[in-house]
């Protein structure tokens, strides 16, 4: 019989639970706004930490609290350089030795840099 009296019911979906008789923690409700214009508040416990910024209900933007202080910003680092990586590994003295050295060769003509084989060969 009990079989028959479920049969057909959304179990999954719906709750027979009811709210009565339990006492939830105490609420506050938070403004947000969007730049876009929306405003919608949301419930968070008395005791919680208020996020700076939520997402929008209705765009998905960030949206900011409403009468509060904003986001505090991130500290990040400066981007490194070819240069700044380069000076990690050497000493200025060390790369004015491989500049003089690599000049040398290439005043010697050692290392023919003029012509390059496949220029070579569009010629012929």
């Amino acid at each position: 019989m009990s079989e028959r009296a479920l049969r057909g019911t959304r179990l999954v979906v719906t709750s027979y639970e009811t709210d009565r008789g339990i006492d939830l923690a105490p609420r506050q409700a938070v403004e947000y706004a969007c730049e876009r214009g929306h405003r919608f508040e949301m419930p968070f416990s008395v005791e919680a930490e208020i996020p700076p910024e939520w997402e929008c209900k209705v765009c998905g933007a960030q949206a900011l609290l409403v009468d509060g202080e904003g986001p505090e910003e991130k500290k990040t680092k400066p981007a490194r350089t070819h240069w700044d990586m380069l000076m990690e590994r050497r000493t200025r003295e060390e790369l004015e030795e491989v500049l003089a050295e690599r000049l040398a060769v290439l005043r010697s003509g050692a290392m023919n840099i003029a012509v390059h084989p496949r220029d070579s060969r569009k010629s012929a």
